[in-house]
């Protein structure tokens, strides 16, 4: 294992359990504004940013006009957040089981932990709310919408670093449970880019993005300290 200064996780899928909410809230209100959408599509824009994932659908049905692009892009949105917002309020939050226990394992190594999603800062803040998890837990949390451009752009995992001080790319590890996640890693150059079977993506489809390493979810990742491997 090489030398890590901060483990930058993605949260839906990968350390708060996936029942369904997300793609669920993308069917639903998509269809409200007449727009149909298949799994595969949904399924390819899982880790993505929200609001962009929805940019690119809208852009689908309406090519051509940026005025009405922009405004159903917003309309949808802000129904899409409404809608998961209520639909975990329902269901309740709950984290993958040793995601907790692995953030405390690593914060006993020195090890700097950041969250890192697709969700703006209003659901981000409502599941960590929900879960109960704060400073104590992780060092930072970047959003969506803190950032430019979402997975697989890096931008994410670079202001991770940034809020946490880290400066070595190569001393970072990126934990996701979709393709986009391990794309984003690669395209930061992180030195070690996991990917967890706990989430959106199967083996199949993770095995085909670039990785270093998969396992079966996040309470694995203590033991590849004494693999001996890296």
């Amino acid at each position: 294992m090489k030398e890590i200064d901060l483990v930058t996780f993605d949260m839906a899928g990968t350390t708060i359990l996936d029942a369904g909410q997300v793609p669920e809230a993308f069917r639903t209100v998509l269809q409200a504004h007449g727009i149909e959408v298949t799994e595969e599509a949904l399924r390819s824009v899982r880790g993505a940013s929200k609001r962009e994932a929805i940019r690119r659908f809208v852009e689908r049905h309406f090519p051509g006009d940026p005025t009405e692009i922009d405004r159903q892009t917003e309309g949808i949105f802000s129904a899409f957040r409404d809608h998961l917002a209520k639909s975990y309020a329902r269901g309740g939050v709950k984290p993958i089981p040793g995601a907790k226990q692995t953030f405390e394992w690593l914060h006993g190594r020195q090890i700097k932990v950041a969250l890192n999603t697709g969700f703006d800062r209003m659901i981000t803040d409502l599941l960590l709310r929900a879960i109960g998890w704060g400073p104590e837990s992780v060092n930072a949390v970047i959003c969506g919408d803190d950032v430019p451009q979402g997975r697989p752009a890096p931008f994410l995992i670079f202001r991770a670093m940034e809020a946490t001080s880290v400066i070595r790319v190569n001393r970072v590890m990126n934990v996701g449970d979709t393709v986009l996640d391990l794309q984003a890693g690669w395209n930061a150059g992180v030195g070690e880019n996991i990917g967890v079977l706990s989430g959106a993506h199967s083996l199949d489809q993770l095995q085909k993005a670039p990785h270093t390493r998969l396992i079966s979810s996040v309470a694995e990742i203590p033991a590849l300290w004494s693999e001996g491997r890296g």
